[in-house]
């Protein structure tokens, strides 16, 4: 009976450090998931302690169209990082274009049900606690979707110009880690506001 040796040279792996922009965005998002949980928090806590009204169930549409859209660009985005890995700049740019595209999309449908609420409904960020809780969260958000489509639509708008190749996939790899976190981000707040908290 012949034994496996523990060591083979040619199953070796090369490991590299990860790239400092990685690091900075790994680091910038624990600090970013530290904000949202006590933004989340506050919203359950106080979740229903209104004196007055409206109420979350009163008011809230679930934002299905807009919830969709942005979930669906986390696989644009996905698609546009193995396009300029491979040096297909045409698909990277087209891919990179329908993340845009889908981000412009939620936001707009954030401003319409902020409208709706605000002008319709009479709920502002004043009228009560769940109007003081309900915009800062969903803002916060909706901030953080905001400085991601203006990273996404600079990058779209410097490969437009071919100065974009598979030389920068690790850069662009640190934008695309920080769309996937405010994707991530969104699942939580849709929840807890959405499905828990009407």
């Amino acid at each position: 009976m012949s034994s496996v040796p523990l060591y083979n040279p040619e199953r070796t792996v090369d490991w590299h450090l990860p790239g400092k922009g990685r690091v900075g965005m790994s680091a910038l998002i624990v600090g970013e998931s530290a904000l949202f949980t006590i933004f989340v928090v506050a919203y359950v806590f106080y979740l229903g302690k209104s004196l007055s009204g409206p109420k979350p169930s009163e008011v809230l549409e679930v934002p299905i169209l807009g919830t969709i859209c942005l979930l669906s660009s986390s696989l644009t985005i996905w698609r546009a990082e193995r396009a300029i890995e491979d040096d297909r700049m045409a698909s990277f740019t087209a891919w990179l274009g329908a993340t845009i595209t889908l981000a412009a999309a939620f936001l707009m449908s954030t401003a319409l049900e902020w409208r709706k609420l605000i002008y319709h409904d009479g709920l502002t960020i004043s009228t009560n606690l769940f109007g003081t809780t309900f915009y800062s969260l969903v803002g916060l958000h909706a901030t953080h979707v905001v400085v991601g489509l203006l990273l996404l639509t600079s990058v779209f708008l410097v490969s437009l110009t071919g100065w974009v190749d598979s030389r920068q996939s690790e850069r662009f790899g640190v934008v695309a880690l920080y769309w996937h976190f405010v994707d991530a981000v969104w699942i939580v707040v849709f929840s807890v506001v959405y499905l828990i908290g009407r």
